[in-house]
């Protein structure tokens, strides 16, 4: 069964109040409307193909408010593995048909069934095992894994033919069907979490009812897989990897994540193993096999554990570029989408746009970077999935080192288990520079001037060294309100070791409303031109521009410095 959030496609206005109605019903799901011709949906689009095959291929469950011939054709070119395609479902316009169309190994005829209900309408479903049955033998719900799909084909076939099955465990979903279930049956259905032989014959599912527990770092993957091998457990029964918060961080939990592809999650305090296996699997849960520091028990019903304890904390620090989408990189995008709560100054929350749909936004002023991280950092300790969002880049004069200086100098004991991570965005230089040409075609830096976090003598000192070096310089925060003065001090500077002429580059506004980038001469580099918005590229002594028609300009540094 797929778990990630559905992609609904609506091609006109028309289909988004249905869109709408379908949201409401499938959290998570996020509306993609073709842009000119819907308003009022949480991410637009300009090309139909490629915005449906890049969510195909990403594994996102597709409802298209369309025609089904469509969906199949835009799709065809990517249909290759029917075990790993996501659902796809085309919904008729006026909701009166909903037709699965791909995706049957991973859940697209519950799908179907769900939106049907809220439209009030029959699913077109046409997989003659789940019509007759009333249950996807091929596709089991969450909680338990078919451990030989490859047997599927002929048993099903079997059983249409009229064979009867006789049901070894327990499964309400399959004893609560309309399968010919019979004690006498030839064929077998094993739900059990041993590992066991399979047939033709016998379809074995394994249900996720086993927590594995461990309440010291000190244990190792060779140990846990001999008590599994000694209990004859099948790993796929594993549900959970279950421990004190006080080791999320220890690189034995993400050993055993990553081994047996399931979640860790975590006791606020500190427990013995068989404590935490027992609070893990419920009242009737039972130890089956335990050792130092590691406990195995098992659940009479399969675990969720989403319900049980609490995730090890995570904390991004992203930077969404200068403001357009598509200047916020992939990783950018996936992490947004996964986090519960974001933390900013509101002006770059709101460029997040319908990312920010559905999660906790916790806003403050541009000047509380302390206090917003120190926050960030105690939402994260309580397992919450944080992402402080900074324009551009967040290692650049923005959130990144304000975490950092909090987790240094403020140190708490909770935050050490917190999983802290930084993913990059294009800088404001960056995206200035290559809307003009190439200006940071050689050597360069970057300086603030901003005199708040760090005095105006240190920053005269830096620019004069530059100057002197000949580096191309951006300036940052390079006017405000209260600070008028302090550019033209720097362009003062500048002139000692430039010529009036040096191109200089100004960036306003990038990939927002409003947007300017413009060249200028040294002599004409005035605090009018400029405020907080604005990144300046100053040119070196080598920098040239390019005059084009039209009054184009492009401006760059050679690479080879003469």
């Amino acid at each position: 069964m797929n778990k990630i959030a559905p992609a609904i496609i609506v091609l006109s206005q028309n289909s988004v109040a249905l869109a709408r109605k379908l949201s409401s019903i499938l959290p998570g799901a996020i509306i993609h409307g073709l842009t000119g011709r819907t308003s009022g949906v949480d991410v637009s689009f300009t090309n139909f193909g490629e915005t449906l095959r890049e969510l195909f291929a990403q594994g996102t469950p597709l409802i298209g408010i369309c025609a089904a011939g469509i969906l199949i054709r835009t799709l065809a070119p990517l249909i290759s593995d029917k075990r790993q395609e996501p659902p796809v479902l085309a919904v008729a316009e006026d909701g009166s048909a909903v037709v699965p169309l791909l995706g049957g190994l991973n859940g697209v005829n519950d799908l179907a069934r769900r939106v049907a209900e809220v439209l009030n309408t029959q699913a077109a479903i046409t997989t003659t095992g789940d019509i007759r049955f009333r249950t996807a033998l091929l596709s089991p719900p969450p909680g338990y894994h078919l451990a030989n799909p490859e047997d599927a084909k002929k048993f099903i076939s079997d059983l249409l033919a009229g064979a009867q099955v006789k049901l070894e465990g327990t499964a309400p979903w399959l004893s609560n069907s309309q399968l010919p279930i019979n004690p006498e049956g030839n064929l077998t259905i094993r739900v059990t979490e041993n590992c066991v032989n399979s047939t033709v014959d016998c379809l074995v599912y394994h249900p996720k009812t086993v927590a594995i527990a461990i309440d010291h770092a000190d244990v190792t993957l060779e140990t846990i897989q001999e008590l599994l091998n000694s209990a004859n457990i099948a790993p796929v029964s594993i549900a959970g990897i279950f421990a004190p918060i006080t080791i999320a961080s220890h690189p034995i939990i993400h050993t055993l994540v990553n081994t047996y592809g399931v979640p860790a999650r975590f006791f606020p305090s500190h427990q013995l193993a068989e404590n935490i296996a027992l609070a893990a699997t419920g009242t009737d849960g039972k130890l089956i096999s335990q050792s130092s520091h590691i406990a195995i028990a098992i659940s009479p019903q399969p675990l969720d554990p989403e319900t049980i304890g609490q995730p090890q904390g995570r904390l991004a620090i992203i930077g969404t570029g200068p403001g357009s989408s598509q200047w916020m990189s992939p990783e950018v995008k996936e992490i947004l989408k996964s986090a519960t709560d974001l933390v900013g100054y509101k002006t770059y929350l709101d460029l997040v746009g319908a990312l920010a749909v559905g999660k906790q936004r916790h806003e403050s002023d541009n000047r509380e970077e302390i206090a917003r991280a120190t926050m960030a950092l105690d939402l994260a300790a309580s397992g919450r999935y944080v992402v402080v969002v900074s324009s551009g880049d967040p290692g650049i004069y923005a959130m990144a080192a304000a975490v950092f200086e909090v987790l240094d100098l403020h140190h708490k004991p909770e935050w050490d288990n917190i999983d802290i991570h930084v993913a990059p965005g294009i800088s404001a230089m960056q995206a200035a520079a290559a809307t003009i040409g190439a200006p940071l075609g050689h050597d360069f830096c970057a300086i603030s001037l901003s005199d708040i976090l760090k005095p105006w003598s240190v920053i005269t000192q830096r620019i004069t060294a530059a100057a002197q070096a000949d580096f191309v310089m951006a300036f940052y925060n390079p006017v405000s309100k209260e600070r008028t003065w302090q550019l033209a001090e720097a362009r003062d500077i500048l002139l000692q070791y430039r010529k009036p002429q040096t191109p200089v580059v100004l960036g306003r506004n990038l990939g927002r409303p409003g947007q300017s980038v413009k060249v200028i001469t040294l002599d004409q580099l005035a605090p009018d031109v400029a405020d907080m918005r604005t990144v300046i590229i100053v040119g070196s002594s080598q920098t040239r521009m390019i005059n084009r028609p039209n009054s184009n300009v492009y401006v760059y540094t050679p690479r080879r410095y003469h």
